[in-house]
C-alpha cells in the first residue's frame, strides 16, 4: 500500500515541470533543426572519435539540449550521474571551479578507467584530458554556431493544445526564434487561457496588440499632443504596456510605411535616441512624450513635402 503512496510524489513533479524541461529531448534524433550540425555530430560518435566542442549562439536554440543528447547517448542511465559533469557558466565560474569541483571530476573519471584507485596528481593533469570531453574549449576543438530557430514545430510530444494559426504565429514573433521562450510563453497561455490564441498571447505576455499600436499610431498622427498623451497614457496603465515594447511595434511600423526618405531617417533617429534613453533608465513619461512630439513633426514635415 506504501508503494503507490511514494510514487504519486514524484510523477506530481514530473507534471508540474516546466515545459521546457518536461519536453527536453532525449536523443540526437529528437533535435529539430541544425540538422548539418547534428549529422556531423552523430558521425564523430559513431566513429567512436568525439572531439571537445563548443556550441555557442543565441539563448533557446538547443546548444544545452544538443549537449545534455551527446552525453546521454554516450552513457547508459546508470553511468550518467558519474560521468557527466554539468556547470551553469553564469554561477560556477572562476579558477576555485577549474581547482575544484572541475578538477575533482576529471580525477574521478581517470580513477574509474584505472585498475588501482591510486593515480598521483601529475597523471592526472596528462590524463584528465584523455577521458574528459568538454563542451566548451578553444584550442582543438569543433566549434558549432545554433542560429535563431526559424519557424515553430511540435514540441510537446503527447501534450494536446488548443492553439489557432494566428496564435502559433504570435509565439513565433515573440519568441525571435529561442524555443524556450516559446514554450515558456506556450505553457504560461495554455495555463492562464486555455486557448492559445493571438490575443491570448499577447495579453499574457503584456505585449501590445496590432490594434493597439494602430491606435497609438492614429492618436500620435491624427490628434492634438495633449489628446495622443492622455490616451497612450491610459492604455498604458489599463494593458500594463511597456513603452520599449511600443517602440518596438512602432519601428517595424515605421518601415512598412512608404515614408519619404528625410521623414523616415527623422522617425528612426528620434526612435533611437528614445530607446537609449529608455535602456539607461530614464522616465518613461518623458520618453512617451518626445515620441509623441517625433510623430508630430513627422506629419508637418509630410504636409510640408506634399
Amino acid at each position: 500500500m506504501e508503494a503507490p503512496q511514494q510514487q504519486q510524489p514524484a510523477a506530481a513533479k514530473i507534471r508540474n515541470l516546466p515545459w521546457v524541461e518536461k519536453y527536453r529531448p532525449q536523443t540526437l534524433n529528437d533535435l529539430i533543426s541544425h540538422q548539418d550540425i547534428l549529422s556531423t555530430i552523430q558521425k564523430f560518435i559513431s566513429e567512436d572519435r568525439l572531439p571537445h566542442l563548443l556550441l555557442y549562439g543565441p539563448p533557446g536554440t538547443g546548444k544545452t539540449s544538443t549537449i545534455l543528447a551527446c552525453a546521454k547517448q554516450l552513457y547508459k542511465d546508470k553511468e550518467f550521474g558519474s560521468m557527466v559533469l554539468e556547470l551553469n557558466a553564469s554561477d560556477d565560474r572562476g579558477i576555485d571551479i577549474v581547482r575544484g569541483p572541475i578538477l575533482s571530476f576529471a580525477i574521478s573519471v581517470i580513477s574509474s578507467h584505472r585498475d588501482s584507485d591510486q593515480c598521483d596528481l601529475s597523471e592526472t593533469y596528462e590524463k584528465k584530458t584523455k577521458f574528459s570531453k568538454f563542451g566548451k574549449k578553444c584550442l582543438h576543438s569543433w566549434a558549432f554556431r545554433q542560429g535563431p530557430l526559424e519557424g515553430a514545430s511540435s514540441s510537446c510530444p503527447g501534450k494536446v493544445v488548443d492553439i489557432t494559426e494566428d496564435g502559433m504565429k504570435a509565439l513565433v514573433t515573440l519568441s525571435s526564434g529561442d524555443m524556450r521562450r516559446a514554450l515558456n510563453i506556450l505553457q504560461s497561455t495554455n495555463m492562464a487561457f486555455g486557448k492559445v490564441t493571438e490575443e491570448t498571447v499577447y495579453t499574457c505576455t503584456g505585449h501590445p496588440l496590432k490594434s493597439d499600436i494602430a491606435n497609438i499610431l492614429d492618436w500620435m498622427l491624427n490628434q492634438d499632443f495633449t489628446t495622443a498623451y492622455r490616451n497612450i497614457t491610459e492604455l498604458k496603465t489599463l494593458k500594463g504596456l511597456a513603452l520599449h515594447d511600443i517602440l518596438t511595434e512602432i519601428h517595424l511600423f515605421v518601415h512598412r510605411v512608404d515614408f519619404p526618405s528625410s521623414v523616415r531617417i527623422h522617425l528612426l533617429t528620434k526612435m533611437a535616441d528614445i530607446e537609449y534613453r529608455l535602456s539607461v533608465g530614464t522616465n518613461e513619461k518623458i520618453q512617451l512624450s518626445s515620441l509623441i512630439a517625433a510623430f508630430q513633426v513627422t506629419r508637418d514635415l509630410i504636409v510640408t513635402e506634399a
